[in-house]
């Protein structure tokens, strides 16, 4: 497979992954803003168990559902950004400006990933651009506001799950909204992650060579004879 037919490959299956999460994840939001709902009628009511196990149903589920389609999203988005950042060296004729496994480092390990995702996707933005190697990335509004929901969708996943270690039913509904929040920060972080490759294949790969590779003329028939002029007698053959 050429390289920008296993870009386009691969941004299309990153692109469908992505908004799958994004629907999970907006669903798992919202079974979370259920049962925080229900807590607070506990307070002055009782709840009816078919409603209860209703809205434990729904959380269990989107909890189980999300971080596979996630896991799936990010491995299939990665790749991506892997194809991407050799389709972006060839063009300009140069090296990747870091190894892979800076990439891997950057985008998978807590706590580097926030500082450092938001430049290799940055340099990535810049190469595709066709800028000068030399000068320094200028990430757009759409790559800083990619890093800025990837900061904010880190810190709520770490905040959610030290949050939840503390007892006490204050904490327990605490930590239901901070749920929440975290699966509604995912789905807006998804939908943003869909933006963004979608932008980056375009400027790599304006037209899709599989289009291309399936349309070739193979012969002509029926064309009328062309129009010939006459060769003038002074022409030499």
């Amino acid at each position: 497979m050429e390289p920008r037919q296993r870009l386009r490959s691969t941004s299309r299956n990153a692109v469908t992954l992505l908004i799958a999460l994004a629907v999970l994840a907006g669903l798992a939001a919202l079974a979370e803003g259920w049962r925080y709902v229900l807590l607070l009628q506990s307070r002055t009511s009782a709840l009816t168990p078919e409603v209860v196990g209703a809205s434990d149903a729904f959380v269990l589920a989107f909890a189980l559902m999300t971080p596979i389609i996630a896991l799936l999203a990010v491995g299939v988005a990665l790749w991506w950004l892997l194809v991407a950042r050799s389709v972006a060296a060839a063009d300009a004729g140069q090296d990747v400006p870091r190894p892979a496994w800076q990439v891997l480092v950057g985008v998978l390990v807590p706590g580097a990933n926030v500082l450092l995702a938001g430049p290799i996707v940055a340099e990535l933005e810049h190469a595709a651009l066709r800028r000068p190697a030399d000068e320094r990335p200028r990430p757009s509004g759409l790559v800083l506001g990619w890093w800025a929901t990837w900061c904010a969708n880190v810190v709520l996943a770490v905040l959610t799950v030290v949050w939840r270690l503390r007892d006490g039913v204050q904490a327990d509904a605490d930590g239901v909204v901070l749920s929440a929040l975290t699966h509604a920060c995912a789905a807006g972080l998804a939908l943003v992650s869909v933006v963004l490759v979608r932008r980056i294949t375009r400027l790599l790969s304006p037209v899709d060579a599989d289009v291309l590779a399936l349309r070739q003329v193979v012969k002509v028939a029926g064309a009328p004879e062309p129009d010939r002029r006459r060769r003038p007698e002074t022409a030499t053959r």
